[in-house]
């Protein structure tokens, strides 16, 4: 059975017209010989009627709210989108049924609101497929073994149709959304930005950690050890989009190709402790890193020498970690407006000179850097918020971004 899983965001699933164009692309999929799968986000954005914000917004944000009642009002949000979808495929002729990510078969753990999938089980997708009826199934959801319903967390709607694809052995998985696939930056920073025909699991998953919105980075991690290849399309366009796959088997790494694309991310803190005492000796460093593991704050960045500590922090963070490092012999400092800038590709394990490169370009664009971490798939630097738009085009003009593949 050639299985095909297409998932469509909210944007794609907004208003009557981009239905419409959800309905031809899974019409079009079933005449090339496909069985499909749909899973989908709930409709439109913040302020629309049932997109998931607008319905947290009923409850002030779930504020005392029990985490278990919580996710049963986030989750109604795809159900009603699955709804709505089933009721145009048919209209169009094509026998459809609603299934919840429960019924779809995803377990998961009780983390309610950050659950993670421990198992899926798909049988009933299958009987719907082996019938010929398309399954639609409402994202962003599972449930536990005791049958209580749990969410995934923000943006999971791909974890879910991954999760689907790698269980149901699918051909590919389709994300669609409101850009025509993965590009080389941001386009709204980023004029010159282009379309990349194809990227590696690393790759995207670095961009995406690394503050590319295009697709949530554990739906990537699941395709990766899946093996299943994904393909990043925009709604309603013809474009073949982006291709996401390994690149031992089909990805030709060019040796001017070290760099496949800037990503950013905004909203950073960057703190800074000193202290005359050893950090390490004194064991000072250890207990500051698990008062601020225990106090829920994710850490980026860190730096650690025997005299001073350095990480940043979203900025939602500011207050939380102010409460926790003032009850340590320390010297703080905190520069605000911070974001983080990356050079991404998987070509550029070994290359030498990449790192000479990222701090000419910046040094000739006047962009000040206060900080980098590297891995073998990418360079980040630490700059003002201010200094983005500068950081990005002149990253992407040094490694020829804006430049045909072919």
């Amino acid at each position: 059975m050639n299985i095909l899983v297409q998932k469509f965001g909210g944007s794609s699933m907004a208003t009557p017209a981009r239905r419409e164009q959800v309905v031809g692309h899974i019409k079009e999929a079933m005449a090339a010989g496909y069985k499909i799968v749909v899973v989908v986000s709930a409709m439109g954005r913040s302020g629309e009627p049932y997109a998931t914000d607008t319905l947290l917004g009923l409850v002030d944000y779930g504020k005392g709210m029990d985490p278990r009642d919580l996710d049963l009002l986030m989750s109604c949000g795809e159900v009603i989108s699955a709804s709505v979808l089933v009721s145009e495929l048919i209209k169009a002729g094509q026998a459809a049924a609603v299934l919840t990510g429960g019924q779809a078969g995803i377990l998961t753990d009780d983390a309610h609101g950050t659950a993670r999938i421990i198992e899926v089980k798909p049988d009933r997708v299958l009987q719907f497929l082996n019938s010929g009826v398309i399954p639609v199934v409402a994202g962003f959801q599972g449930r536990t073994r005791e049958g209580e319903i749990t969410t995934l967390g923000r943006g999971s709607g791909d974890t879910s149709a991954v999760a689907l694809g790698v269980a149901l052995q699918a051909e590919m998985v389709e994300i669609y959304t409101d850009v025509d696939g993965v590009m080389t930056a941001d386009p709204r920073v980023e004029p010159n930005a282009r379309r990349l025909e194809t990227v590696t699991y690393r790759e995207i998953a670095e961009m995406a950690h690394l503050g590319a919105k295009v697709i949530h980075p554990r739906a990537v991690e699941i395709a990766m050890e899946g093996h299943i290849p994904l393909r990043i399309r925009a709604t309603g366009s013809s474009s073949p989009g982006t291709l996401v796959h390994s690149a031992a088997s089909q990805v030709e790494i060019r040796g001017d190709r070290v760099v496949t694309g800037i990503a950013h991310v905004g909203g950073m803190i960057q703190v800074q402790l000193e202290t005359t005492a050893d950090f390490n000796r004194s064991e000072l460093g250890l207990a500051i890193f698990q008062r601020l593991a225990g106090a829920g704050i994710s850490l980026d960045m860190i730096y650690v020498s025997p005299n001073r500590i350095s990480f940043i922090i979203e900025h939602r963070w500011a207050k939380q970690a102010e409460d926790v490092l003032r009850d340590f012999p320390v010297e703080i400092k905190v520069e605000l407006g911070m974001a983080k800038v990356s050079a991404v590709g998987a070509g550029m394990r070994g290359v030498p000179g990449v790192m000479a490169r990222v701090v000419s370009a910046l040094q000739q664009a006047g962009v000040t850097i206060y900080q980098t971490t590297d891995s073998h798939a990418n360079i980040s630097c630490l700059v003002r918020e201010t200094d983005v738009e500068a950081a990005v085009h002149a990253l992407h003009s040094e490694f020829q971004l804006g430049r045909s593949e072919t």
